[in-house]
């Protein structure tokens, strides 16, 4: 059983002796350990601290990609050196390491195929009460809409098995966290939640530097994400909505014309004609995306399969 730790990596030359030396070397029912970090294009001496605390795996990104991208290339990279489990944590030493075992532990008991850190952010001493909200409507939101109850959806600490590291596709430029959680939602993935300590802030957020972008980064990355796992039910509604508010203008014509009084009335009828139309055409949309939605499913089981056999022909290599 092979545990790596992915950590990935910006500017943390400062923080990431104490993010690496958190985290244990050993722990029951793992027999090897290994970290990793994906250095996101850093400009600093995050590379050269790495290779002195003697990191097993240093993965370099030319430039900055943005962390979504960087998380997946880290799955992909643990998954090609033999990861039987992966945790994911992050530079900056927010995340407490030695809760490593307590995360796993779930996926070694063989009840979670997915397992989130609960920061208990509302007793987070550096989070102010508008992060606080935020990060509990979010949770709120993600678990209404995917249908996994997982109090800190945002948490960026988590333990994948590899069989669920094989099935996620992150397509989403900013929000892996939300994106992994709907996907494990509608791929019927066992979901776990275990609580797990947090450090003192070592500095600003980065995700985080702007309230209104951070939410609408957020809201985009659950729409985009929600539209494409159920498109019917989405686009079923708007038609609905539309088909509706043209119903109300129509019938009002209808009123009109039929007590004599129609003249005049005429803007109804196109108006609510309009958004019949425009309820008409979303019916067919969902039709349509749905088709979509399958042509997608068959991709990705596609692209599962091949990247078993892309790691089947590296431990091929391997053994030779």
């Amino acid at each position: 059983m092979k545990l790596i730790v992915q950590i990935p990596c910006y500017n943390e030359e400062l923080t990431l002796p104490a993010t690496f030396n958190d985290i244990p070397k050993t722990i029951p029912g793992v027999d090897q350990v290994e970290i990793m970090i994906i250095d996101d294009g850093s400009t600093d001496k995050t590379i050269e601290v790495a290779k002195a605390l003697g990191v097993d795996h240093i993965i370099i990104n030319k430039n900055n990609r943005g962390l979504a991208r960087t998380f997946r290339k880290g799955i992909d990279e643990c998954l090609k050196r033999g990861a039987d489990i992966i945790v994911n944590t992050d530079g900056d030493n927010q995340y407490a390491g030695w809760d490593i075992p307590k995360l796993i532990q779930p996926i070694l008991d063989g009840k979670a195929d997915l397992v989130v850190g609960d920061r208990n952010t509302g007793k987070v001493a550096h989070f102010s009460a508008l992060k606080k909200f935020l990060q509990r409507f979010g949770s709120y939101v993600v678990k209404t809409l995917s249908g996994v109850n997982v109090p800190d959806a945002v948490s960026g600490f988590r333990a994948y098995s590899r069989e669920t590291a094989l099935q996620l596709n992150i397509v989403s430029p900013f929000s892996y966290t939300i994106e992994a959680l709907i996907q494990a939602g509608k791929k019927h993935m066992a979901v776990a939640s275990v609580p797990v300590e947090t450090n003192g802030k070592t500095r600003e957020s980065r995700l985080f530097t702007s309230i209104p972008k951070f939410i609408e980064r957020q809201l985009t990355t659950i729409v985009r994400m929600y539209a494409m796992y159920q498109p019917l039910r989405v686009f079923f509604f708007i038609g609905v909505t539309l088909s509706i508010l043209g119903a109300f203008p129509i019938l009002r014509f209808l009123f009109y014309y039929f007590t004599g009084e129609g003249n005049g009335h005429i803007q109804s009828l196109i108006l609510g004609g309009t958004f019949t139309i425009l309820g008409f055409i979303s019916f067919l949309i969902a039709l349509v995306a749905d088709l979509i939605n399958f042509n997608r499913m068959l991709i990705e089981q596609t692209l599962e399969k091949v990247r078993r056999i892309e790691l089947s022909q590296l431990d091929d290599k391997k053994d030779q």
